[in-house]
């Protein structure tokens, strides 16, 4: 066709409606958000296992003005005995709950990656028990 035999067309071009992904939810949180979780230093007085358990073991925690009942499933990563007057930090806020029948009273902070390596959160000896992280 040479440009003498062109006639103007209308061409139609169709909207696509194209979707967008939906925004990310996001995993912030305020800091006061972060001012209701309570972060304290606990010393580990006795660690025994779970009975029927092989993952949890029941720890007894030095806060300083009081002690408290903390099972944790952290067995497979240390012994009992490894456990005993280690500084850790641990949330003391939590609500109550029961595991295995026996009643927890806070949660232990520890570290796990992608290739199953483990550890605590330790504090140096020299921080009092029962001191606030911030």
């Amino acid at each position: 066709m040479n440009d003498e035999n062109k006639t103007n067309e209308i061409v139609e071009v169709k909207k696509e409606e194209v979707t967008l992904p939906a925004p990310a939810v996001s995993n912030k949180i305020t800091i006061d958000d972060l001012k209701k979780v309570e972060i304290r230093v606990g010393q580990i007085k006795s660690a025994v296992p779970a009975e029927g358990s092989e993952k949890l073991l029941i720890l007894q925690v030095d806060f300083g003005n009081e002690q408290r009942q903390i099972v944790s499933g952290i067995a497979k990563y240390y012994s009992p005995e490894s456990l005993i007057d280690k500084k850790v930090s641990f949330v003391t806020n939590l609500e109550p709950r029961k595991l295995m029948g026996h009643e927890s009273n806070g949660m232990i902070f520890a570290a796990k990656d992608s290739a199953d390596h483990f550890s605590l959160l330790d504090v140096s000896s020299e921080i009092e028990n029962g001191t606030h992280i911030s």
